[in-house]
């Protein structure tokens, strides 16, 4: 099972083009997670690591700075911090931010 669980994810990536996917709020991206979560510690932890992704990983999620940096409350009441978070969901903030640094000095 675990190897039909993996082809299945590689099948994933294959056919649906990055572009086509969800945008994931997680650095390692939600089919990423999985498939390492399987690799290391086998089909049904894999299948736990899907299924809690998926609760996770939605719209309802809350961005907001602390004083440790940017998190994010998930929708199911988590929070996430920086050094988890997506990139593209951090860059266009830190970019405006030296936009407007820029204009005040």
């Amino acid at each position: 099972m675990k190897v039909a669980f993996l082809i299945l994810i590689k099948l994933y990536w294959e056919i649906m083009p990055e572009s086509k996917r969800r945008s994931c709020l997680f650095k390692e991206t939600c089919s990423h997670y999985v498939y390492r979560t399987t690799v290391e510690d086998g089909f049904f932890e894999g299948v736990g690591a899907l299924r809690q992704r998926i609760k996770k990983c939605r719209k309802g999620f809350k961005l907001y700075s602390s004083l440790s940096g940017f998190e994010i409350e998930l929708a199911d009441g988590s929070v996430i911090k920086e050094d988890e978070i997506s990139p593209r969901l951090i860059e266009p903030i830190y970019r405006e931010v030296h936009k407007i640094s820029g204009l005040q000095q």
